[in-house]
């Protein structure tokens, strides 16, 4: 009992005096200011208004609009100058339809300032869009100038579809659908004419110039003769193959006879003699030229002996005697027991 005694009070000892204190606060420390304690609110009053409004909560993320791509070197080299041709947002989908940089090309300015229209607006890629203005404005305004006129519209047939090939349900995507294609009719110019692409009535050395231009500067060019689908229209595209392979299928076909012919040709005599074939197979039979045999001269008849003949009756020719009908023959009905026979 003793022992406890004298054991806690130094324990007590012990732990108030090793309680680390805080130091005394120096002299050249600056003064704290004591917060400002508000008045307490009595009961029934209404709390105390704040001068400054409070700020609405701003959310945590704002949503901003994407902003737009920067234009790419297709759009920064198609100007004004080139063409006229506002920028599209990109077309994506359904599937894999569409592609990026697109523009609505209206209009191909030509160096003298004039304006080609396409009617109606093609939708397509700024490439195909240059390759189309690059064309109009090297190739066929100076074919136009050389007929001694001026080149005024071009006529569109098709361009942005999401479709499959010749419109084939099921068929491999077509260029069409990748906004990579132009489909054209013709050209008007401004004489009053047109070059109609595929008229067989239209002068074939303007056709001629037209396909060697445009197999030149597009790697796709169907048209008739084709596959059956181009008979009426000129499909171009710059579709990328492997090894730059290029496709140029265009039948430059003649024009139509003036007059129609009704009839062949008379066989000339110099022809070689035909063959004719016998009875039995296998047989042939060479025509062989006969000179014509002159009629044999006859004694001309005498007055009795023209009488005599009037005189004397024809004779009569016998009847063919009408063959006897074939008798039907009644079919007997079959018997149960035919089997057995």
């Amino acid at each position: 009992m003793a022992l406890l005694l004298v054991a806690a009070p130094a324990q007590a000892y012990l732990t108030t005096s090793r309680v680390p204190l805080p130091k005394p606060r120096p002299a050249e420390a600056p003064a704290i200011e004591a917060p400002a304690i508000e008045p307490a609110q009595k009961p029934g009053e209404e709390p105390a208004k704040s001068e400054q409004p409070a700020e609405p909560e701003k959310p945590a993320a704002e949503a901003r609009p994407p902003e737009p791509p920067p234009p790419s070197a297709c759009r920064l080299a198609l100007t004004d100058a080139i063409a006229v041709a506002p920028s599209i947002p990109d077309i994506k989908g359904p599937g894999a339809c569409g592609g990026p940089d697109m523009v609505r090309l209206e209009a191909v300015v030509l160096p003298d300032k004039t304006r080609v229209p396409l009617k109606p607006a093609g939708t397509m890629r700024c490439a195909m869009a240059t390759a189309v203005a690059e064309w109009i404005r090297a190739d066929m305004a100076p074919l136009a100038t050389n007929l001694g006129t001026k080149l005024l519209e071009l006529d569109n047939f098709d361009s942005f579809d999401c479709r499959g090939r010749n419109r084939v349900v099921g068929a491999k995507l077509s260029e069409h659908g990748r906004a990579n294609a132009l489909d054209v009719r013709g050209l008007k110019l401004a004489n009053g004419r047109s070059i109609a692409l595929t008229e067989r009535n239209t002068p074939r050395e303007q056709r001629e110039a037209v396909l060697h231009s445009v197999c030149t500067r597009f790697t796709t060019v169907l048209g008739p003769g084709s596959d059956g689908y181009h008979e009426d229209h000129i499909h171009l595209d710059i579709a990328e193959r492997r090894g730059n392979y290029r496709i140029c299928q265009w039948d430059v076909w003649d024009e139509w006879p003036r007059i129609a012919p009704l009839m062949p040709a008379v066989r000339p005599d110099e022809a070689p003699p035909r063959e004719v074939a016998e009875g039995k197979p296998g047989e042939k039979k060479t025509e062989e030229a006969k000179p014509a045999e002159p009629a044999a001269a006859q004694p001309a008849a005498t007055e009795p002996e023209l009488e005599a003949a009037e005189a004397e009756p024809a004779p009569e020719q016998p009847k063919p005697k009408p063959k006897p009908k074939p008798k039907k023959r009644r079919t007997q009905p079959t018997s149960p027991f035919s089997f057995l026979r």
